[in-house]
């Protein structure tokens, strides 16, 4: 079956469209042929049973009047019979079944196939002027009848094989005409240059909606092909610096073999190293995020995550102080993710902050609002929607001084909005930057 299944998808739809219509044509005709066929009887049948009736009520008049019934058509019998099929009009017996006599008494019409040509029967029970009940009927023959069925039969059967047959080769080559825009189009988005897009059709139907959305598929692998440059660029340009710092304080303490020196050049390279292993665990985040790689969420207390935060920042100027509601303030997501835009978020405040930080956490409708407010310099407004782009600084040069890689603030817009939250900075009330955090609450 598997097999069968493979080999008619390895087909091309022009075949498997003509095949299904085809066979499905074939079957409707095949079931009407049969159908038709055997309706061919029914209406001879039909078609003899009103040319008998006439001439049986002019017979019943007859007989009930006393008179002989004589039919007016010479391929018609009319007989008079006694009520046990015995012939009362001197004429010969008409070879009745007995099953035949008693359908026609009660006003049954009869099909005597056993006759050569099958003859079709009506007739009635007539009480004669003297009282006696008489059986008056009128019989045809239906020369052909079993002749037009078979042949009937055997050329719509013919008929309906041509039709599939007609109806398989017209399919084959509307689809092929239908496809061959659809062709043209593939051809000319595999020779499109970059930038470069198909045109549009002038009719709006299913090639003009199928040319929008490779338009539409295109803009994104530009724009995805554009970022991942840019991101790769800065990825490169952030590695090499804290590389460069290592190799160098490395060759210093080659060419330079103090104690001393080596010491303070090992703790150089210490620092350098431990902001490569962030710059490196960052991008690692991002990139798993990117991939669409996220832990299971599961109710994460924020009041307890942010305290703990705060206890892991030695900070002791400036001053953090969290603001939470007494309990528990449960948000969706996972707890190393919370921890990561917690750090993030503090370093940074911690960073930039003269004597302040507070950590307020307030609950806002279905959602859980983290708000981190520091009373340093802030962040101007032509800023506030780009410092969550990946490797952006407000200051650039005061950010390199202070280790800062661009990284952390998109590393937590990135995590906030992959569990459906939101992420801004606005003006604090002690004059600094206040950066706000919406997630899911429980």
């Amino acid at each position: 079956m598997n097999k069968l299944k493979e080999a008619w998808f390895r087909r091309s739809i022009r075949f498997r469209i003509a095949t299904m219509a085809t066979a499905a044509t074939l079957v409707i005709l095949l079931a009407l042929a049969w159908y038709s066929g055997g309706r061919i009887g029914s209406l001879l049948i039909d078609s003899a049973d009103r040319e008998l009736q006439p001439i049986l009520d002019a017979a019943i008049a007859d007989v009930a009047a006393g008179r002989t019934p004589a039919p007016d058509k010479p391929y018609v019998q009319v007989r008079v019979l006694d009520t046990a099929g015995q012939p009362q009009d001197g004429g010969l017996d008409p070879g009745l079944r007995d099953w035949a006599i008693r359908d026609l008494k009660g006003a049954e019409p009869v099909l005597q196939y056993s006759d050569d040509p099958p003859t079709r029967w009506i007739g009635t029970v007539v009480t004669a002027p003297n009282g006696q009940q008489r059986l008056v009927v009128a019989g045809a023959g239906l020369a052909g009848y079993q002749q037009a069925q078979r042949h009937g039969l055997n050329w719509l059967l013919i008929a309906g094989v041509l039709g599939a047959t007609a109806t398989g080769v017209a399919t084959w080559f509307a689809v092929r005409s239908s496809l061959r825009p659809v062709e043209r189009m593939r051809l000319a988005a595999a020779r499109l240059p970059a930038g470069e897009r198909l045109p549009l059709p002038d009719a709006h139907d299913e090639l003009h909606s199928l040319a929008g959305a490779l338009n539409g598929l295109l803009d994104r692998r530009d724009e995805a092909t554009e970022r991942l440059r840019r991101f790769t660029g800065d990825a490169a340009h952030e590695l090499r610096s804290p590389v460069t710092s290592i190799r160098v304080q490395a060759e210093v303490a080659v060419a330079n073999p103090d104690p001393v020196l080596s010491q303070e050049v090992l703790a150089d390279i210490v620092h350098e190293s431990e902001r490569l292993s962030t710059l490196v665990d960052g991008l690692l985040t991002l990139a798993r995020s990117d991939a669409g790689e996220l832990p299971i969420a599961q109710p994460v207390d924020l009041v307890a995550a942010a305290e703990a935060a705060i206890s892991r920042c030695t900070s002791e100027t400036p001053r953090v102080t969290l603001q939470a509601p007494t309990g528990s303030a449960w948000v969706l997501a996972a707890p190393a993710e919370v921890d990561l835009v917690l750090d993030n978020l503090l370093r940074n405040a911690v960073l930039y902050a003269r004597a302040q930080v507070t950590v307020g956490v307030l609950p806002a409708g279905g959602f859980m609002r983290l708000v981190v407010d520091d009373d340093g310099p802030g962040v101007a407004p032509e800023h506030r929607e780009k410092v969550f782009d990946r490797f952006y600084r407000v200051q650039d040069d005061r950010a390199r001084q202070t280790g800062g890689s661009g990284l952390g603030l998109a590393l937590v817009a990135e995590l906030v909005r992959r569990r459906g939250g939101s992420v801004l900075v606005t003006e604090s009330p002690d004059g600094g930057a206040r950066f706000q955090v919406r997630w899911k609450s429980v």
